[in-house]
């Protein structure tokens, strides 16, 4: 089992930043892949950003040159860097983990199976 805490949401107002931080604990050994998905309200989550073991990224054209993930292989902790943030940038966030031992393979929720409780991000105009 992997077990997940975001941390760092708040408001801010638009064209502020904001970092988000992820900790993962528990069998994180194996870790090749995590991601971040955000959930605006009334929406469907949407997919954010991913990292591989690798340091390798995808981004959503959303965000794109706005945010950046980040990872510390020595713990696992996983972050989200967002500037330039936007009212639509308004969800809850949340960090994610597919089946240990699995690399990056798809930015699908359902690809996932590990889940933080996540934490609001509120940008206002």
């Amino acid at each position: 089992q992997v077990q997940l805490a975001e941390s760092g949401g708040g408001l801010v107002q638009a064209g502020g930043s904001l970092r988000l931080s992820c900790a993962a604990s528990g069998d994180t050994y194996g870790t090749f892949c995590m991601g971040w998905f955000r959930q605006p309200p009334g929406k469907e989550r949407e997919a954010v950003a991913q990292i591989d073991a690798d340091g390798n990224t995808i981004y959503a054209d959303s965000v794109k040159g706005r945010f950046t993930i980040s990872q510390n292989n020595a713990d696992y902790t996983l972050y989200l860097d967002m500037n330039s943030l936007k009212s639509e940038d308004t969800a809850m966030y949340y960090c994610a983990h597919p089946p240990r031992r699995t690399w990056c393979e798809s930015l699908e929720p359902a690809f996932f199976q590990y889940w933080g409780r996540g934490t609001m991000v509120t940008v206002s105009s």
